[in-house]
């Protein structure tokens, strides 16, 4: 009975926003999600733990976002946030009292002012004001799989040099240990973006980057760092090219498609959503593999979309209507069609049944599907959907209690189980090594989001900074860096780091926060640069000039991420 089983990814990630503006951008974006989906989250994983279930979540959380949830200036930021949002929910209670509101339009102001009252409650007596350690203890509890991301989540395919590349994974897997304890099993690609093993350059007219030269395969970068697995579109994998089958008898032992001795009962290459393969570059699986999960494009929909998903349900909270004065959200979807002048006021207790009647669907779309193609197939099926994170409980405020219902639904179904992503890889240990296409998750599936007219410029800025940094590494070798000379060229890695975040281009193209993105990445450059002019000065002198230091001081502060940070990680050489 038992024909598959389900792996549900969440992908954990904001840009470095602390020290960066509040509202409505900056800070508050990591304020609305530690209290609208990571303590929910939190206390869903925790009660079904405690009723005898254990979650069997993946989440990744990008490493840059563990740095913003453990520095001690955001636990007090956080409750300051929950303070302005109750005082916000009480003086609507007056305002909304005096106007002569409806009842239940003032009822909802303190149904807010309990809401981030018990916020503020949970984030500081039962998580310890730590998302993070919440989210340990559930993995050294063996409830969840907590996955890394590159480190500032660059775009990988599209970073100038493979030392960027081992950089945002090597720094990742250190941050990783930091936090965790552990090494991660798993890493997210940044907007699941993948480039093989090939002779890249870039359009962009900067040198050395616009000549052809070999790169390296981000399978093999993972490889190197250890990462077992990654996620991929399933647009990806319905162009895959079949290299070979791996042989159980040894590590590196490969039979290749186009072998005397192959034939296809060795492995399925049926490019299948609900498949687990093998990633290489070519038939020379000893530069290294990584595997890879699908996020299966239909079900995926069914929660994803706001239009034809669970999450366009009419008595759901509204993400788009906000009350003027303090930001509160009081009104339902009603229609996701209609103006905002029609939506009707939100009612908690109407939403119920709704989430428990949309999970109980879910799980049978889910238990059909692998019903379907294990009859047809023969195989057992792996049916993965990887979502952001903030969709449950920012975008859609319903949606934790969804899950609460939908792992409790699978913790009884006879044929389908929520797993953790290893566990079903190491169930399944797949033969099957194919040849992966370039590409993202984005729209059309390839890098247009992230490289396009409006944002281009930030490739070039970015593809010079690489190109500044590693000259000035030239000309002044890391292990002969004064100590003055060692701390500004750390800030410099740390602000080219933040430069290469993807977020920059992808709030460009999108236009929701194109101003905002713009400056953060031209303050970036802006420092970094600086920082490169200082780095000669220093090369013979040992106190800073004032001027300097408070510069440098001034944006440790500002941008204080990864203090674990090594100059010799830029310098790694691929093997």
């Amino acid at each position: 009975m038992h024909t598959g089983n389900y792996v549900l990814i969440l992908h954990t990630h904001l840009p470095w926003v602390l020290h960066h503006g509040q509202a409505p951008h900056g800070v508050d974006w990591l304020n609305e999600a530690v209290a609208e989906c990571y303590i929910p989250l939190l206390n869903v994983f925790n009660d079904l733990l405690n009723s005898g279930i254990k979650p069997n979540v993946t989440l990744d959380i990008s490493p840059v976002l563990c740095e913003q949830l453990e520095h001690p200036d955001f636990k007090i930021e956080f409750v300051r946030y929950c303070d302005k949002m109750i005082a916000a929910a009480r003086q609507d209670r007056v305002d909304f009292t005096n106007w002569g509101y409806d009842q239940h339009h003032i009822w909802l102001t303190q149904y807010w002012e309990d809401w981030f009252s018990g916020k503020k409650d949970d984030f500081l007596n039962k998580y310890n004001s730590s998302v993070i350690q919440g989210l340990r203890e559930l993995q050294d509890k063996d409830a969840i799989e907590i996955m890394t991301c590159g480190a500032t989540h660059g775009y990988l395919p599209l970073l100038g040099f493979d030392k960027s590349v081992n950089l945002q994974i090597k720094a990742a897997v250190e941050n990783y240990k930091k936090h965790f304890g552990r090494e991660p099993k798993g890493c997210w690609l940044p907007e699941c973006a993948y480039r093989p093993s090939y002779e890249w350059h870039t359009y962009i007219p900067v040198e050395p980057f616009h000549s052809k030269r070999l790169r390296t395969g981000v399978e093999q970068a993972l490889a190197k760092h250890g990462i077992k697995y990654f996620v991929t579109d399933e647009d990806l994998i319905n162009r895959i090219t079949p290299l070979g089958v791996k042989d159980e008898s040894s590590e590196n032992q490969f039979i290749s498609v186009n072998s005397k001795d192959f034939n296809y009962s060795m492995g399925n290459f049926d490019k299948s959503p609900l498949k687990i393969y093998n990633v290489s570059s070519s038939e020379k699986i000893e530069y290294g593999t990584a595997a890879v999960f699908t996020r299966h494009h239909d079900i995926s929909m069914q929660v994803w979309s706001g239009e034809v998903g669970y999450p366009g349900e009419p008595d759901y909270l509204d993400f788009h209507k906000k009350h003027v004065n303090s930001w509160l959200r009081y009104w339902r979807v009603t229609d996701n069609k209609a103006d905002m002048m029609y939506k009707t006021l939100y009612h908690p207790d109407w939403t119920r049944d709704k989430v428990d009647k949309q999970s109980m669907h879910f799980i049978h779309h889910l238990e059909n599907t692998s019903n379907y193609n294990n009859n047809l197939t023969g195989r057992f099926q792996t049916l993965c959907t990887p979502f952001d994170t903030e969709l449950f409980g920012h975008w859609w405020f319903e949606g934790p209690e969804f899950i609460r219902h939908l792992l409790n639904g699978l913790h009884h179904s006879p044929y389908v189980k929520a797993v953790k992503a290893s566990d079903q890889l190491n169930l399944i240990n797949p033969s099957e090594v194919v040849l992966l296409p370039e590409g993202s998750w984005g729209e059309n599936n390839n890098h247009d989001v992230w490289s396009n007219a409006d944002n281009t410029w930030t490739w070039e800025s970015i593809y010079n900074d690489e190109l500044r940094l590693s000259k000035i590494f030239e000309e002044f070798p890391i292990n002969k860096l004064t100590k003055n000379q060692n701390r500004i060229a750390l800030q410099a890695l740390r602000e080219l780091m933040l430069l290469h975040s993807s977020d920059w281009q992808f709030l460009i193209y999108t236009q929701s926060a194109k101003d905002y993105a713009e400056q953060r990445f031209s303050y970036h450059h802006s420092d970094f640069n600086k920082l490169c002019d200082l780095l000669p000065k220093y090369s013979g002198r040992k106190k800073l000039e004032d001027t300097d230091l408070k510069f440098l001081e001034e944006t440790e502060r500002r941008n204080s991420i990864f203090s674990e940070l090594q100059l010799e990680w830029w310098d790694e050489i691929f093997k």
